[in-house]
């Protein structure tokens, strides 16, 4: 199977446009294309997997990725998907947040001589002149085609700022810009981008003529990423410091049992013919196939020795041996729990397990707290000194969540 098919079987194309040129670009390694990434965070997150996988796909059939920073476009912030506008960040917040992006994605893809590239849009749109740009690219747009993209039409009735209202102007840019400096005949994105894209081919079109349309070809890779990449609170990171590995493992572990084959074919890199083989298990095969997932994954983000790590910690906590070497940990001094010690409910806060008193009070109430194995009724309980073994307390929230605080 040549990788434009493998691609549509691991159900990673939601749509296409020029088909026929598309598959023989991919298939024959003479792709140039794009990812955007904008850097909303200081990590990658899990709603990047998709797109991370993909190109180290289509890099080992041959093709060269470029890796698109938004240095400039993060200014902005995209509309799709929104319902209020994007808190603004400073630039050097931006600029940080760039730089932490190349060394995550480094993991998945080759940016030695000649292979992958990393493009800031910065270099190109926080220098524009204004009235030459509106001159030059504005003038290409319709503002009446363009409210009629969804990334719009949602926002009318709640507000849409004209700063917002650039951003696919921007975008189109992008690629205007990579298709004449850098040869780039290929953009992907989520499928909530298609209009932003098919933006970027047009206005290719338009300033270079039909001889150019032929070869800017978009790929619609399935947006399937957006549902698992939220930030904020219960974010998973990419980045170690924020996501443990053991949690990262845990997430993938615990995924609902109608989407684990799934996630195998679209973000694992394991012969579909093995993958095939998974869509009649039930029951405790399931259960197989999400140490699968969780092990390949885990390996592909943080190493075999962390995978294997928290794996180890995972199934051991889960028999019930105790083994929490490996659980995320947080280290405190022994004082605070002295004397009256710490409410359980401002320590569940502290390291994260809830989200605010309530959800704590909430959780306790429903059963859902454990103390060194001992199930919590008392709410307003207080964790002192002797409640630890060893100066180590683990707390396991509901059946698969463990924490461990160690006394120092």
């Amino acid at each position: 199977m040549k990788i434009y098919d493998e691609l549509i079987a691991r159900g990673l194309i939601a749509q296409v446009t020029d088909e026929p040129e598309i598959k023989e670009l991919v298939d024959d390694g003479k792709a140039v294309f794009y990812i955007g990434f904008d850097p909303t965070a200081d990590s990658l997150h899990v709603g990047h997997f998709m797109a991370l996988c993909l190109m180290k796909r289509l890099q080992s059939a041959g093709n060269k990725p470029i890796a698109l920073v938004g240095g400039g476009t993060g200014m902005i912030g995209d509309p799709s998907g929104r319902t209020d506008m994007r808190k603004m960040m400073t630039i050097e917040t931006i600029d940080h947040n760039c730089e932490c992006f190349k060394k995550q994605m480094s993991r998945f893809i080759d940016f030695g001589e000649g292979k992958a590239r990393m493009v800031n849009n910065a270099d190109w749109l926080r220098g524009l002149n204004y009235i030459e740009f509106l001159r030059e690219i504005g003038a290409q747009f319709s503002v009446n085609h363009m409210l009629t993209a969804e990334a719009y039409k949602s926002r009318m009735e709640r507000g849409l700022s004209f700063l917002e209202f650039n951003y696919m102007i921007m975008q189109a840019y992008d690629f205007y810009r990579l298709y004449q400096d850098y040869g780039c005949n290929m953009q992907f994105g989520g499928n909530d981008q298609w209009s932003n894209m098919l933006a970027g081919t047009e206005l290719i079109r338009k300033k270079l003529g039909k001889d150019a349309y032929a070869l800017t070809i978009n790929l619609l890779l399935n947006s399937e990423g957006k549902k698992m990449g939220k930030t904020g609170k219960g974010a998973v990171w990419l980045d170690p410091d924020k996501t443990s590995p053991y949690d990262f493992y845990q997430y993938w572990r615990n995924v609902d049992d109608k989407d684990v084959v799934r996630f195998l074919r679209m973000l694992t890199f394991i012969p579909l013919e093995e993958i095939d083989k998974m869509d009649s298990w039930e029951g405790s095969q399931l259960n197989t196939a999400k140490e699968l997932l969780a092990r390949e994954l885990t390996t592909l983000v943080h190493g075999e020795e962390e995978a294997q790590k928290a794996e180890s910690a995972a199934k051991s906590l889960f028999m019930g041996s105790g083994d929490s070497e490996n659980v995320p940990s947080t280290e405190m001094p022994a004082a605070d729990f002295e004397g009256e010690g710490k409410g359980l409910v401002t320590l569940l806060k502290e390291i994260g397990l809830v989200s605010s008193n309530s959800d704590g009070f909430r959780t306790i109430e429903q059963g859902g707290i454990t103390l060194n194995g001992e199930k919590v009724t008392d709410k307003k309980l207080s964790v002192t000194s002797d409640l630890f073994n060893d100066g180590e307390l683990l707390i396991r929230k509901g059946k698969k969540k463990f924490y461990k605080v160690i006394a120092k």
